[in-house]
C-alpha cells in the first residue's frame, strides 16, 4: 500500500493550450525536476513522482490542477514542504498554489499551534468576545516612550500589545531594553495585557530573545515566518511549548500562493496561534472573499490541529469594530494600530473606546 500523499491544488492562468500536458510538467517539476524520459527507476516513478489527480477547466478560462505529492520528499522540514509544494513552479508567472492538504501523520509531525485560540484566550482571560490588539509604532521610538505607550494601552484594557513587525535590535530601542520597558509597563497594570516582542535574526538569536523575554514574564511573541523562514518558525514553536506565536504576513505576498492556503493553513500547520492578514477595505487590496477564506482556514477542523485566531488588520479603525465583529465573529483578534496612535494626547480615551466597542454591541458608533 502506498503512503498517503500531500494534496496540492494549483491555478493555471487562462491562455495555456494544453492543460493536461502542462499539469504533467508541473508534477515532474515539483517532485523530481526531470523530464519523464530521464526516469528509469520504477520505484521512483511509483513512489516519488507527483501524480496528476485532476485537471478542471474553469469558467474564466483558467484551470484547477490537483497534484498528489509524495510525503517522502518532505521529511520533517517545513521549508522542504514549501519547496515541494511550490519551489520551482513559483517562478512561473501563470501558476498559483491555491490549496493544500496534508495527511494526518504529517500534520501531527509539524504540530500546529501550541496554544491555539483556547490557549491564547486562557493567557488573556478574555472570554466571549474578540481579543483586542494594537501595535507599537513608529520604528525609532525610544524604550522609555514605548513603555509609556504600553502602560497606556494596558491601562485601557487591551488584551495584546505587540511590537510592530519592523522592530528588531535597532540602536534606538535594542531588544533587551525595549522588552524590559514594555514588559514592566504591562505587568504594572492589573488588566492582564500581554506584550508580544518581535523576534528577529537567525534561530539562535531568536531563541536567546525568547529566553530573555520569558525570564521577564513574556508569554507570547510576534514572528514573520516568511522573513525568518518557515523551518525556523516551526522549530521555535516546537522548542518552546506553551509559548504563543502571532504570525505576521511580511513577504507573504512575494510568492503566488493564495492567502487562505499560506496565511490560514500553512502558517497554522507550522505553529501560528494567531495569523495577521490585511483586511478588505484597509491599506491593502485583499477582497472580502479572500479574507473570509483565511479566517475559515485558520479555524476549521483540520487533522486535530488547534484552531488559529484570524487577525484582520491593515488600516482598521474603532468605527469599523462592529463590522469586523459581524464579519469574523467572536474567535478573532481585532488589531488597530495607527488609528489609535493618531489620537495623540487622547490615546487613552481612544483605546478605551476600542475596548468598549469590542465588549459592547454598537459601542463603536458612540466612540
Amino acid at each position: 500500500m502506498q503512503a498517503p500523499r500531500i494534496a496540492a491544488t494549483y491555478r493555471f492562468a487562462a491562455g495555456t493550450r494544453d492543460w493536461t500536458e502542462r499539469a504533467q510538467l508541473l508534477a515532474l517539476e515539483q517532485s523530481v525536476e526531470l523530464p519523464a524520459d530521464a526516469l528509469r527507476d520504477p520505484r521512483i516513478v511509483a513512489d516519488i513522482v507527483a501524480r496528476v489527480e485532476s485537471v478542471e477547466p474553469q469558467a474564466d478560462g483558467s484551470a484547477a490542477v490537483r497534484l498528489a505529492l509524495s510525503t517522502q520528499t518532505v521529511g520533517e522540514d517545513a521549508g522542504q514542504l514549501m519547496n515541494m509544494l511550490f519551489g520551482n513552479s513559483s517562478l512561473h508567472p501563470d501558476v498559483e498554489l491555491v490549496d493544500v492538504d496534508v495527511p494526518p501523520p504529517l500534520a501531527r509531525q509539524f504540530g500546529g499551534p501550541s496554544l491555539g485560540i483556547a490557549g491564547l484566550r486562557s493567557l488573556t482571560r478574555a472570554d466571549g468576545r474578540p481579543l483586542t490588539c494594537t501595535a507599537l509604532k513608529p520604528i525609532g521610538t525610544t524604550p522609555q516612550k514605548l513603555g509609556e505607550l504600553c502602560a497606556t494601552f494596558a491601562r485601557a484594557g487591551l488584551d495584546l500589545v505587540k511590537d510592530d513587525h519592523g522592530w528588531a535590535d535597532q540602536p534606538s530601542a535594542p531588544f533587551e531594553a525595549r522588552v524590559r520597558a514594555c514588559q514592566a509597563a504591562v505587568a504594572a497594570q492589573v488588566t492582564g495585557t500581554l506584550y508580544l516582542p518581535s523576534l528577529s535574526g537567525h534561530y539562535a538569536q531568536m531563541q536567546r530573545q525568547i529566553d530573555f523575554a520569558r525570564e521577564l514574564g513574556v508569554k507570547a511573541f510576534l514572528i514573520a515566518p516568511m522573513v525568518c523562514g518557515v523551518s525556523t518558525f516551526n522549530a521555535l514553536v516546537k522548542a518552546n511549548p506553551g509559548v504563543g506565536f502571532m504570525a505576521h504576513p511580511a513577504l507573504a505576498g512575494a510568492a503566488r500562493i493564495a492567502p487562505p492556503a499560506l496565511l490560514g493553513k500553512l502558517f497554522r500547520l507550522f505553529g501560528a496561534d494567531a495569523t495577521i492578514f490585511p483586511n478588505h477595505g484597509g491599506r491593502f487590496s485583499y477582497a472580502r472573499g479572500v479574507c473570509d477564506g483565511i479566517a475559515a482556514a485558520a479555524r476549521a477542523p483540520w487533522h486535530g490541529l488547534r484552531a488559529t485566531f484570524p487577525v484582520p488588520a491593515g488600516g482598521m479603525s474603532v468605527e469599523r469594530v462592529d463590522e469586523l465583529k459581524r464579519d469574523y465573529g467572536t474567535d478573532t483578534v481585532l488589531l488597530i494600530g495607527g488609528s489609535l496612535l493618531s489620537a495623540q494626547e487622547r490615546l487613552y480615551e481612544r483605546s478605551c473606546a476600542f475596548v468598549r466597542a469590542v465588549a459592547e454591541p454598537h459601542a463603536a458608533e458612540a466612540a
